[in-house]
């Protein structure tokens, strides 16, 4: 019985040396374990990127600012006439009486001269925590109809004047809360 046992006992170690073997050859087949991803970075808080952004989205297309219709009437420096989009996150924000626009948030408003022709396009860009937080972390651009940038980032004439209405996270256009 003890001839027929060790017989037995060399197949199950044979058996268990193949395994692992295999084990171990599967393992150096499988692709190797991709690493975590890096955090996201911060926004590109640049004027041509945010105008490429506002393009690829057609912004035309967003919501417009809720009470709002087109060529409303404006006031300095906007110009005499306005209208005003509002991306979905922004718009969500609004709606909900958020209170505060969420990072991501973009409110576009385009401003017209009394003979309804385009001066200008401002844009509020809500960047990521840490971008300006004594400004509640606003990206500020205005860019003229003729394709240049007349300011951008971080504002202090934009800053300043939107600072009125702080506690509606800086939006001028109409109440978050």
């Amino acid at each position: 019985m003890i001839g027929r046992m060790i017989p037995a006992a060399l197949v199950v170690a044979s058996l268990a040396t193949v395994a692992c073997q295999r084990a171990e050859q599967v393992q150096e087949e499988m692709p190797a374990a991709q690493p975590a991803a890096p955090p996201m970075a911060q926004p590109d808080t640049t004027a041509a990127a945010l105008w490429a952004h506002l393009e690829q989205a057609r912004y035309q297309t967003w919501a417009m600012w809720p009470g709002k219709g087109k060529l409303y009437k404006g006031t300095e420096p906007h110009g005499m006439l306005l209208t005003t989009y509002v991306n979905a996150r922004g718009l969500d924000a609004v709606t909900n009486k958020a209170g505060t626009m969420p990072a991501g948030a973009i409110v576009v408003k385009e401003n017209y001269m009394p003979d309804s022709t385009l001066a200008a396009v401002t844009v509020m860009y809500k960047a990521a925590a840490g971008y300006d937080a004594a400004n509640n972390n606003w990206f500020w651009m205005k860019r003229n109809a003729d394709g240049t940038v007349e300011a951008q980032g971080r504002v202090p004439m934009c800053a300043g004047c939107h600072a009125q209405k702080k506690a509606n996270d800086y939006i001028v256009t109409g109440p978050l809360k």
